[in-house]
């Protein structure tokens, strides 16, 4: 999106304009520029979704779609971050809790040298930087520091471990050495020398005794979800995601009553049994009477877009939902759609997802006596010899073993990487190189500011970073560039978010009832069987298609095969999880097997094709 070039002049130009070209994933992109004493910014993108401005010394590079306090409602983006850098010049930092909306920001004041990145509160736009030698560089991906002079990327072996743990690479580090991004709700403040530490304008903050009529409540939550879909459709001619869960339905539903006409929608199926929600997607299709698309993938879809798909990100990335995110946004593109809204964030602010039930039912072993729990059900369950034939003291066993863990080990129990072993499944030249603690780590330093809240807000603390920051929004948001839709998600404006903070704990999780609030809410503007549907997300059957088509088995096997050479993954496992473990249990050991060639597909997307391996 954007960079800083400490000296300017011609040679400055040339590489600020070659870096942002590297960006321009799509056609019809526009590139502003801006080269001044001190710095070089560029933003690259429409007119909608990226400009940069000038004003009182102030220069500004701007993508998505920022909104500001300070500008008149229905503001374009350059009127927006003009209001911005007056609020800026104005306040200072404290200017950043004026903005709404998905952005990334660049800003150098030419007085005093200095400048900020910032980027939105949940981090559904991504800002990446490091030092090379005095210079700092900056941007929206990471592949164009590879075209600054001297530029040298390397990669860090702890990212390449954390990625297989989580599937994506969680901030603030980045794949590579010395290459950071700006944590969700933060800022990065810089002068000629050096940049200072990572701080934050704004944090989720749950506040759980706020007491409100029921009927109040859903009023407004209601009302604040439609003021964000109008805002997030504004200026565009939008469509909808529409897997047929909750939050798509809401999203397309709202869509169609905020512009007066029914709304474009599209939606992804699978000839899988278990996986397909295209009946969901068609009730509220019909329910609210949009001109609904659909697209089916087939296993020769997943074989053509994979490598595509690895390549269009800068970091590994292993979420296999992607694909069928990359064919729905395509779909919609075919059909004329300028913007795509997406239901994002409707689950980790409002208790959807069913780990949730779970972790809830485990948490209420915490409340027995100490003195049971510690001198005799532990003692007697987990002890080695403990008669484990009987199903039910199999499930009790389980049980136990899981609810005696504290927050936020417990939360990632059922972990691939926890629950083989790490000693299974990396090479141990690699493991003496890495920290295999250091997800661990991450996990308890996400929980600390949530660890006196209530269990559900705990978990939707640590999932608005790993979830949604590192996860689900770079998925959406990567995968729409690349088929050329832009994207919003009224989910997570600033207004929604700041209901969800205080939302009594247990209407968002009521006993083991999943967004109870939520669905209380919209009862009788969604389906009857919308609201009854169970939670089952946007999976891609991956292990099923690994063992019945033949050419996604061969790029499997190609990619692994490749994998092994690199020293990270023992070859042995590799041939065990497609001789056994794959048919023993196809979705489980087929989503690692997905991981591991999406890492291979990745490594040979990279310029030097993994040489540094």
């Amino acid at each position: 999106m954007d960079r800083r070039i400490r000296n300017d002049g011609p040679d400055e130009a040339v590489t600020l304009g070659r870096m942002a070209r590297s960006l321009q994933l799509r056609d019809g992109r526009t590139t502003s520029t801006s080269v001044r004493a001190g710095a070089g910014l560029a933003s690259v993108g429409s007119e909608r979704t990226s400009c940069v401005v000038e004003a009182d010394g102030l220069t500004l590079a701007a993508f998505g779609h920022l909104r500001c306090r300070d500008s008149k409602p229905g503001a374009d983006l350059r009127e927006a971050a003009t209001a911005f850098l007056r609020a800026y010049r104005r306040d200072g930092t404290g200017a950043l809790n004026r903005l709404n909306g998905d952005f990334a920001i660049a800003l150098h004041d030419s007085l005093n040298g200095d400048g900020l990145l910032a980027v939105d509160r949940i981090g559904m736009r991504n800002l990446t930087y490091c030092w090379r030698g005095d210079r700092l560089l900056f941007g929206s991906s990471i592949a164009c520091f590879a075209l600054f002079p001297q530029a040298e990327l390397r990669l860090d072996r702890q990212a390449l471990y954390d990625y297989v743990f989580f599937h994506v690479v969680p901030g603030p580090q980045t794949i590579y050495r010395g290459v950071k991004r700006v944590p969700p709700g933060h800022y990065i403040e810089y002068d000629g020398t050096a940049t200072l530490p990572a701080s934050a304008y704004w944090r989720m903050r749950f506040v759980e005794d706020r007491s409100a009529p029921l009927a109040q409540l859903k009023a407004e939550f209601v009302e604040t979800l439609q003021s964000a879909t109008a805002a997030a459709a504004a200026g565009a001619n939008c469509g909808a995601f529409l897997s047929g869960g909750t939050d798509s339905s809401t999203v397309s539903g709202l869509l169609g009553r905020v512009s007066g006409q029914p709304a474009a929608t599209f939606s992804i199926g699978f000839a899988a049994s278990g996986y397909d929600e295209m009946d969901y997607a068609r009730t509220t299709a019909h329910h609210f009477r949009t001109r609904h698309h659909e697209y089916y993938v087939t296993p020769d879809d997943v074989v053509a877009a994979a490598p595509r798909i690895a390549a269009a990100y800068d970091q590994p990335f292993g979420n296999a939902s992607a694909i069928p995110t990359f064919y729905c946004a395509k779909l919609a593109n075919q059909h004329g759609v300028e913007r795509l809204l997406a239901g994002d964030g409707g689950d980790e602010l409002y208790g959807g997802n069913a780990r949730y039930a779970k972790q809830r039912l485990l948490a209420l072993y915490g409340r027995l006596p100490h003195a049971l729990r510690k001198r005799a059900l532990e003692p007697l369950l987990l002890h080695p010899g403990f008669p484990g034939r009987l199903p039910l003291l199999r499930k009790l066993r389980s049980y136990v073993e899981q609810a005696a863990l504290p927050m936020p080990q417990r939360y990632e129990s059922s972990n691939l990487v926890e629950h083989i072993g790490a000693n299974s499944i990396f090479q141990s030249d690699f493991l003496a190189q890495i920290d295999p603690d250091h997800p661990h780590a991450l996990m308890r330093e996400a929980h600390v500011p949530f660890a006196g809240c209530s269990i559900i807000n705990q978990m939707l603390g640590i999932d608005l970073r790993f979830v949604l920051a590192d996860g689900d929004l770079p998925k959406v948001t990567t995968t729409c560039e690349l088929a050329g839709v832009d994207v919003a998600f009224p989910m997570l404006d600033h207004a929604v978010v700041s209901f969800s903070e205080s939302l009594p704990p247990e209407f968002k999780l009521r006993g083991t009832q999943l967004r109870w609030f939520f669905k209380e809410s919209l009862r009788g503007f969604l389906p009857d069987e919308t609201l009854a549907k169970k939670k089952q997300g946007f999976g891609l059957p991956v292990g099923i298609w690994l063992t019945t088509h033949r050419p996604l088995l061969e790029l499997a096997r190609a990619s692994l095969d490749r994998l092994r050479t690199r020293g990270i993954v023992r070859p042995d496992f590799i041939d065990k999880l497609f001789a056994k473990l794959l048919h023993e249990h196809p979705a489980y050991y087929g989503t690692l097997i997905w991981v591991f060639m999406l890492l291979e597909l990745w490594i040979q997307s990279r310029p030097d094709g993994g040489r540094d391996f």
